[in-house]
C-alpha cells in the first residue's frame, strides 16, 4: 500500500468538502477550488477525514493513489491556510512595488515589467521592495506565477544578480583568472 496514499486528510473545521463521484469540491476561508479524480480511484468522505482508496495493487494504481491523495490534501490545505512563494531580488537596482493590485518590477531593464496577478493570486512586497510574496490557494498556479516572475531575469553565475526564490543557492562560478604569462 502507498504510504502517502494510506493517510488520512484530515478537514479542518472551517473547510467544507463535498465529494460529488470523482468531482472533490473544498470551500474555506481562502477560497473555493474544485478538481476532478482519476476515474479509478475512489474518495470517501466519513466523520470528517478524506480516504483515498484504489481498486488493486498494479503500479500504476499504486502511483495514482499516492498522486491523488497529495493533490486531495493540496486542495483542502489551499482553502484552509493557502500557499505562498517568496521571491528574493538580488542587484543594484531591482527592486518591486505592488501598484493595485499589479507587481512592477525594475530588473536591470530600460522599462518597467508590470505582472498581473491571475485570479486567486496577491502580491505583496517588503524589504524596500527586494523580497516578493506570492500568496494564493492554489498551489501549482502559485508556483507557476512564481516560476514565470523568476524566468524574468534568472540568477546567473558570476555576480549572483537576478531573481531567485528564498533560500536558493546559485551555483557560482570562479571569473575571469586572468592572462597567464
Amino acid at each position: 500500500m502507498s504510504r502517502v496514499g494510506k493517510k488520512p486528510i484530515p478537514v479542518p473545521a472551517k473547510v467544507t468538502v463535498n465529494v460529488n463521484g470523482q468531482e472533490v469540491t473544498a470551500k474555506g476561508p481562502k477560497g473555493e477550488l474544485s478538481m476532478t479524480v482519476h476515474p479509478e480511484m475512489a474518495v470517501k468522505l466519513d466523520n470528517g477525514t478524506l480516504h483515498i482508496e484504489r481498486p488493486s495493487d498494479e503500479q500504476n494504481h499504486r502511483a495514482l493513489h499516492g498522486l491523488t491523495r497529495a493533490l486531495v490534501n493540496n486542495l483542502v490545505t489551499g482553502v484552509s491556510t493557502g500557499f505562498r512563494r517568496t521571491l528574493k531580488l538580488e542587484g543594484v537596482g531591482y527592486t518591486s512595488e505592488v501598484r493595485g493590485k499589479t507587481l512592477v518590477l525594475k530588473l536591470g531593464y530600460s522599462h518597467e515589467i508590470p505582472v498581473e496577478p491571475p485570479p486567486g493570486i496577491a502580491f505583496t512586497s517588503e524589504e524596500k521592495g527586494t523580497l516578493i510574496h506570492i500568496d494564493g490557494a492554489d498551489k501549482q498556479l502559485v508556483g507557476q506565477v512564481a516560476a514565470n516572475i523568476r524566468e524574468w531575469r534568472p540568477p546567473e553565475p558570476y555576480l549572483g544578480k537576478g531573481v531567485r526564490y528564498l533560500n536558493e543557492v546559485v551555483r557560482r562560478k570562479a571569473g575571469k583568472a586572468g592572462k597567464a604569462k
